[in-house]
């Protein structure tokens, strides 16, 4: 297997200059020397052990992205570079997760690139997605299985590219939908990777493509990930440990989360009135906790007391009022 390279984070604030640690995602090779390349190498530094972080005052203040090469030497002599894309973390932190974008009020469709443009012009912390497979292979954007009587499983892409939603856009693509995404640092993506309706293979080829195209495009820094199909999280924090992923389905507690090493939990507010006490068990392992899908200001308002990470809702601006 080829070495591989990555960073274990890819923003830096002007407090914390420290961006990340170079390694071997797969653990399986030791670098033992590090160099920064590139136009902006002067503005990094990187120690011995990988840690990257920008020097202080040294980088344009005219972009909130910069990419960086690193070059990193295993003890047989192998030079192995990637390069990342780092950016300033301006992200909202407000709990705030539009559901498929915010388009509900706006009269928008939901999992259009209208409904994430909404979402990040509201002021979202995030804004989430879900992602199919076509037959040939590419990532596309929608939430049922089938659209116009297509399943996008068992269809091509040259077939589902002239598909219309019903605000005129063409049936987004994970490419377009990244693209748009990090025009900004504000709100965070949310990519949920649905469950094959063919067979776990394909499920797991999802995974695989949309990891790639992550990596391709250099989004890591805008990236979380959510699924229903346990062994696509497990085969995520296989591939980019330090990438943030949470559980959707609701039957494991956060025990057993932390055992696969899966960050958080994403369940239905009925689990967590079932289960209170996973709130705090949640937090005490480091995980985070977040709530589908709460439309209701009263339930809202009882998340917050228990101290809820974030709330995904249709009705973002109703809970961007309680927050703020």
């Amino acid at each position: 297997m080829a070495q591989q390279l990555t960073l274990s984070g890819y923003t830096y604030t002007d407090d914390n200059k420290i961006i990340g640690i170079a390694e071997d995602p797969t653990k399986t090779t030791v670098y033992k020397k590090f160099a920064v390349k590139g136009p902006l190498a002067s503005s990094f530094a990187i120690k011995k052990n990988g840690q990257l972080s920008v020097r202080p005052n040294t980088l344009p203040a005219n972009t909130f992205w910069h990419d960086v090469t690193i070059e990193a030497t295993t003890a047989e002599g192998k030079v192995v570079t990637n390069t990342f894309r780092i950016i300033k973390d301006q992200f909202i932190r407000n709990k705030v997760i539009a559901h498929r974008g915010a388009w509900k009020k706006s009269g928008t469709t939901e999992n259009s690139l209208t409904a994430l443009r909404n979402a990040v012009a509201l002021g979202c912390m995030g804004s989430e997605f879900d992602i199919h497979l076509s037959a040939d292979s590419i990532p596309y954007i929608n939430h049922d299985p089938a659209i116009q009587g297509f399943t996008i499983e068992k269809t091509e892409s040259s077939q589902l590219s002239q598909i219309k939603l019903s605000n005129g856009e063409s049936l987004p693509t994970l490419l377009s939908y990244l693209q748009e995404g990090m025009k900004q640092n504000r709100t965070r993506l949310i990519l949920e990777l649905k469950p094959s309706v063919v067979s776990k293979e394909r499920a797991l080829l999802l995974t695989e493509k949309v990891i790639a195209m992550v990596r391709e495009l250099k989004a890591q820094a805008w990236a979380e990930y959510i699924s229903f199909d346990y062994d696509v999280c497990k085969k995520i924090k296989s591939m980019e440990p330090h990438a943030k992923v949470a559980y959707l389905n609701g039957e494991l507690s956060p025990a057993q989360l932390a055992a696969d090493h899966i960050d958080g939990l994403d369940y239905h507010h009925s689990i967590l009135k079932k289960n209170e006490s996973w709130f705090e068990e949640a937090h005490q392992k480091k995980q985070t906790v977040n709530v589908w899908t709460v439309n209701e200001k009263s339930l809202m308002e009882w998340l917050l007391q228990k101290n809820v990470d974030f709330i995904t809702t249709n009705e973002p601006e109703m809970l961007l009022e309680i927050v703020q």
